[in-house]
């Protein structure tokens, strides 16, 4: 029998029209990625990383003002007893002057030697800060740099008792951009093989292995090329790249297992090639297109977030499941259709016989069949066990902190962050002051020009503020910055306290009397209002989220308990992964096996982010599990019997796909940016825990206790449409 459905209906065309099909999804990913590489990707500008309240006000200001440029600062600083009025100290500082000067693009080079700069020589006279701006946007003043850095080395290689080293917009930009790409470009080499490794110990052959990954790699290529365009109405982030190939592999992986194995399973039956393809299409296939539409609408929670960056992680997000979704409801029936023995070639010695010769048995392994077998006679405790054991994980999360990562997350394997703990030390938040900003007609008034000096006196009272205090003017004299180098490491609780201290007091007493209004930005600023912000806008995101997902589930299945149950599955699955996070990140524990520091807090775009996209993820395994035990329960089984079905004949497709996950999130945890090493190891946790403990334990458990109610439906709702279930379809026998 033919299936009615539109993934039934669109596989049988495919595999009448192998060819076409093949075909046109080649030439639309080589189109794709030509318009990408022809436009090119445009990301957004450094200036644009302040999203929110005051410190988004004082970065457009300074902008709209100041030509593009960079701060640069070079610290000389002595290993013995010389101090800045010694003969040495003072031809190391003046070498460097000499070897910055007349460099492209520099200017307004401010020796600590010169009148009113006292403030760049430190509290003990051992060091001394040459300071100076590189004219230019981002990219233009870190290809400058590079000439100012070997006067800088020619200066320090002069002078070999003294430390010399730069720090600075430009320079730790460069090398810290070059940082992000390298780590890039190690997950990218490193995930593609360990995906490749997995899926050849899952179908114990290289030709059926490369099939789930081919739709990975063409659907992440296709969505790369298709967001270059995009690009050029919504900037897009430099590490969208990144997290399209996450999810990308993560779906096309999973989408082709669903189909693979059901295709498999029908053809142990008896079903012909072709026969096959149509029932895996009919029904794998429509749980692909299900599971699709629930995760690109929970991506679609991320536009929500009222962030550019979150804007460009869903855009990306929704984009590759899209066409990850419409290639595996293709092309694959289309490669299946005709691939006859094919598949199986590459056999792995010994382990491809025995791979092969189970894989089309719908049963679980040994394994999981044990767990499943305990969890289904003693549904009860197995639940109450399961719920308690990750409400245990969870925890932790309730002492969850949040901050926008610091200079304290980056390596310190840099040169310049080397450098840029000498400066901290010698001149405590120097090099990430809070900025005070005022507009007015002429900020060199005297009325504004008293107000600055009361400023800096009632700012230095504090103890939380140090020099150098530095003032600058626009050459308009339109606008001020006065920069307030604050205690701590920019997102601490001593930044965070000087930060409230210049907004609450310091600058209303600034306002009043220069009778203009100030803003504050800075790191310390614009991470306060940025966190602000993702708080204010969870509610809204987790409420959009969890709405569209019970809706879809309950058109779905018509059945009011199936989507409330998942939504609480789900929120456990993410609650666990956030104790981890809060356990390890912000308590400090594994420091020494994952390589890192503690900083005190998770990073501020995580938990709205690892909710979005594990909450989507996780629904994969969720629709296609249901689906096949709601087939089950359609075609005449009891509740119990099509729950044990259900689970046992996904049990291998769902540990494969969650292996391929967490092994490719966990390549993240080995990379040396904080960020990055935190959303690898939250990923691959509640991965884990929602392949384990959620659909092997808690799904069965509470499905079983629930029996024919798990698909109630109130009367009320009996209008819903019926979106049917394909029954099983016997195979033509010959």
């Amino acid at each position: 029998m033919h299936s009615s459905s539109l993934a039934g209906r669109i596989g049988r065309w495919s595999t009448e029209h192998r060819g076409k099909a093949i075909a046109g999804w080649l030439a639309f990913v080589v189109v794709a990625v030509v318009i990408g590489s022809s436009v090119g990707t445009v990301h957004p500008k450094n200036t644009d990383s302040s999203t929110v309240g005051d410190s988004k006000t004082a970065d457009r200001i300074v902008d709209d003002a100041y030509p593009d440029e960079a701060d640069e600062s070079v610290i000389v600083q002595s290993s013995g007893k010389l101090t800045f009025r010694d003969g040495e100290f003072r031809r190391t500082v003046d070498d460097v002057v000499a070897g910055v000067s007349g460099e492209p693009g520099v200017r307004e080079i401010d020796s600590p030697y010169a009148k009113g700069n006292k403030g760049q020589i430190s509290a003990d006279g051992r060091s001394a800060l040459v300071q100076f701006k590189i004219r230019g946007d981002e990219d233009l003043a870190q290809k400058r740099v590079d000439a100012v850095e070997s006067g800088v080395k020619a200066a320090a290689a002069k002078h070999p008792d003294m430390y010399v080293g730069e720090f600075g917009s430009a320079s730790a930009g460069k090398e810290i951009s070059k940082g992000f790409e390298d780590d890039f470009k190690k997950a990218g080499s490193l995930s593609l093989p360990v995906t490749l490794l997995i899926l050849v110990l899952t179908f114990g052959a290289l030709v059926a292995a490369g099939v789930p990954l081919l739709l990975g790699i063409t659907a992440v290529m296709a969505t790369l090329g298709l967001l270059g365009p995009i690009s050029h109405l919504v900037a897009l982030d430099e590490f969208i790249g990144e997290v399209v190939l996450l999810v990308g592999l993560a779906v096309g992986v999973d989408y082709t297992l669903f189909y693979l194995r059901r295709e498999r399973e029908e053809k142990a039956r008896g079903a012909s090639s072709k026969e096959a393809v149509a029932i895996a299409a009919g029904t794998s296939g429509r749980a692909v297109l299900v599971s699709g539409v629930t995760v690109m609408a929970a991506m679609a929670g991320m536009l929500l977030a009222g962030d550019r960056t979150f804007t460009a992680l869903g855009i990306g997000s929704i984009l590759v499941v899209a066409v990850a979704m419409i290639g595996s409801v293709t092309v694959i029936p289309a490669l299946l259709s005709g691939s006859g023995k094919w598949l199986d070639r590459g056999k792995i010695p010994f382990l491809g016989r025995r791979i092969i010769a189970h894989q089309g048995t719908p049963g679980a392994g040994r394994a999981w069949g044990a767990v499943l077998n305990a969890v289904l006679k003693r549904p009860l405790v197995s639940a109450i066990g399961a719920a308690a054991v990750l409400v245990v994980i969870a925890l932790p999360a309730l002492h969850m902190h949040t901050a926008t990562t610091g200079t304290e997350s980056l390596p310190r394997k840099f040169e310049v962050m080397k450098v840029y703990d000498r400066m901290q030390a010698a001149f405590p938040g120097g090099n990430i002051p809070a900025v005070l900003v005022a507009k007015a007609d002429d900020v060199t008034s005297p009325r504004i020009v008293e107000a600055t000096k009361q400023l800096e006196a009632s700012a230095l009272a504090t103890g939380m503020i140090k020099q150098p205090i530095d003032t600058t003017v626009s050459p308009d004299k339109h606008v001020l910055q006065i920069s307030l180098p604050i205690l701590g490491e920019g997102t601490d609780t001593q930044s965070d306290a000087a930060l409230a201290k210049i907004r609450d007091d310091l600058a209303p007493e600034f306002e009043n009397a220069a009778g203009v209004q100030a803003y504050t930005t800075g790191m310390t600023a614009a991470s306060k209002d940025w966190n602000d912000l993702m708080k204010s806008r969870a509610p809204i995101v987790f409420a959009f989220v969890l709405s569209l997902a019970f809706i879809l589930l309950l058109v779905t299945f018509r059945s009011i308990v199936i989507p409330i149950k998942a939504i609480i599955l789900n929120l456990l699955s993410v609650g666990a992964a956030y104790g981890v996070l809060t356990w390890v990140f912000v308590d400090g524990h594994l420091q020494g096996l994952l390589g890192f520091e503690s900083n005190g807090a998770v990073t501020s775009w995580l938990p709205m982010f690892l909710f979005v996209i594990l909450f989507g993820l996780s629904m994969d395994y969720h629709v296609f599990i249901l689906s096949r035990i709601r087939e089950a329960f359609d075609n005449g089984m009891s509740s119990e019997d099509a729950v044990s079905h259900g689970i046992r004949s996904t049990a291998g497709v769902v540990t494969s796909a969650a292996i391929v996950m967490v092994g490719v999130f966990g390549i993240f945890a080995t990379l040396s940016m904080l960020d990055f090493k935190m959303m690898g190891i939250g990923l691959a946790t509640a991965i884990f825990i929602d392949a384990t403990i959620i659909r092997a334990v808690l799904l069965p458990a509470t499905m079983k206790l629930l029996g024919d109610w798990n698909w109630y439906l109130p009367k009320k709702l009996e209008w819903l449409p019926r979106v049917s279930h394909e029954p099983h379809m016997e195979p033509a026998r010959a």
